[in-house]
């Protein structure tokens, strides 16, 4: 279990880390080309969700947050002895929700500063939480697809 806890710890520390460099080497909405039309590196602040959305509810991201995160713990101790697929899954989706709180509750916004474009498309700036949950939500699934088909495999035989 603790290692799910150290693997969370280091997500949240990378994201911590790479947000306060941002916002000591850049100004806001400067960017840095990366990979020129695809990836740049852009100084962004969001006080929503995704796409901005909610934007300025800050205590609305509160309270979820600390439910998602009540809700991931209490899961981690029951299901990540079981699967360590599992158990990094949820430890990824942790970091990420921990890491943009501690923006929301420190300072009032959430910085973002990858920036990728797809064609012609600027896909929402995001930042390594961001990442950890999408990765971790994707994770969770794959796992539960893979759980459902082991137990009809099972019921089948």
């Amino acid at each position: 279990m603790f290692i799910y806890y150290l693997l969370a710890g280091a997500v949240i520390l990378i994201d911590q880390l790479t947000k306060w460099i941002i916002v000591q080497q850049m100004e806001l909405r400067e960017s840095i080309p990366v990979i020129e039309g695809f990836f740049y590196i852009t100084s962004h602040r969001n006080t929503g969700a995704a796409w901005g959305i909610l934007a300025g509810q800050m205590w609305f991201f509160y309270i979820i947050t600390l439910v998602v995160v009540g809700f991931i713990i209490y899961y981690m101790n029951q299901y990540a002895k079981a699967s360590k697929f599992t158990g990094v899954a949820l430890a990824l989706v942790l970091a990420g929700a921990i890491g943009n709180f501690i923006d929301r509750l420190f300072r009032k916004e959430v910085v973002d500063f990858l920036d990728v474009y797809i064609g012609s498309y600027n896909y929402p700036i995001f930042n390594v939480a961001d990442s950890s949950l999408v990765v971790g939500v994707i994770l969770i699934m794959i796992a539960a697809f893979v759980d459902e088909r082991q137990k009809k495999r099972r019921t089948s035989k």
